[in-house]
C-alpha cells in the first residue's frame, strides 16, 4: 500500500509541474519554420500555393506539419530537425533553399528551461535534455541547474520532447534574409 502511495505522490508531482506550462503553450500559438528558409514572406506567399507538400513526406522525423493558412511549421512534441536537407530538395517552390548557408545554422527559435518546472533545477537528477542534445548545448553546474549554450543551440528541438516535465519551450523568431 505504501509503494502505491508514492507512486501517485511522484505522479502528482510530475502534473503538477506540467500545468503551468501547458496552459502557457496552449495560450501562445509558436511557430518554427523548416531549416532553410529564407524569408518569413515566402513562406506566407509561396507556400500557401504549393500543392505537393513534398517538404513534409520528405522528413524523416515527421516534424513538418502544414497550418491551417497552408504554410509549413516543425512540431517537436516526438523528434527534432537533424538539418538532413531533405525539405529544402523536396521543396518545390524553393522556399527552403541551400544556396543561403546561413539559413542552415539555426532553426527559427530560442530555447529555454524554465528553472521552476525543471526538476533537475530543483534537486532531481535528470539529463533527459542533455542525452539527445546533438550540439552539446545543455550545459550542467554539476550534475543539477542545466543553462542552454545559446551559441551552440541550433534549435533543433530534440530536448523539447524528451523533458518529462515539459520544463523547456521556445520562442520563434522572424526569418529574414541576409544581404
Amino acid at each position: 500500500m505504501q509503494k502505491k502511495a508514492s507512486e501517485v505522490e511522484r505522479r502528482n508531482f510530475f502534473t503538477a509541474l506540467r500545468k503551468p506550462l501547458q496552459q502557457n503553450k496552449e495560450n501562445s500559438p509558436l511557430v518554427v519554420r523548416p531549416p532553410y528558409g529564407l524569408d518569413e514572406s515566402l513562406f506566407q506567399n509561396e507556400c500557401v500555393m504549393c500543392e505537393s507538400k513534398a517538404c513534409v513526406a520528405s522528413c524523416d522525423e515527421q516534424i513538418i506539419l502544414i497550418r491551417a493558412d497552408g504554410t509549413p511549421m516543425l512540431n517537436f512534441v516526438k523528434s527534432g530537425c537533424t538539418f538532413c536537407e531533405a525539405c529544402a530538395h523536396a521543396c518545390e517552390p524553393n522556399v527552403l533553399s541551400l544556396n543561403h548557408t546561413h539559413t542552415a545554422e539555426k532553426l527559427n527559435a530560442t530555447f529555454r528551461i524554465s528553472t521552476e518546472g525543471c526538476v533537475a533545477h530543483n534537486g532531481v537528477i535528470c539529463f533527459s535534455c542533455k542525452e539527445p542534445c546533438i550540439d552539446d548545448a545543455i550545459l550542467f553546474n554539476g550534475m543539477f541547474n542545466p543553462v542552454i549554450d545559446m551559441d551552440k543551440c541550433t534549435g533543433c528541438g530534440f530536448c523539447l520532447g524528451r523533458c518529462p516535465t515539459l520544463a523547456i519551450d521556445f520562442t520563434p523568431t522572424i526569418i529574414k534574409e541576409l544581404s
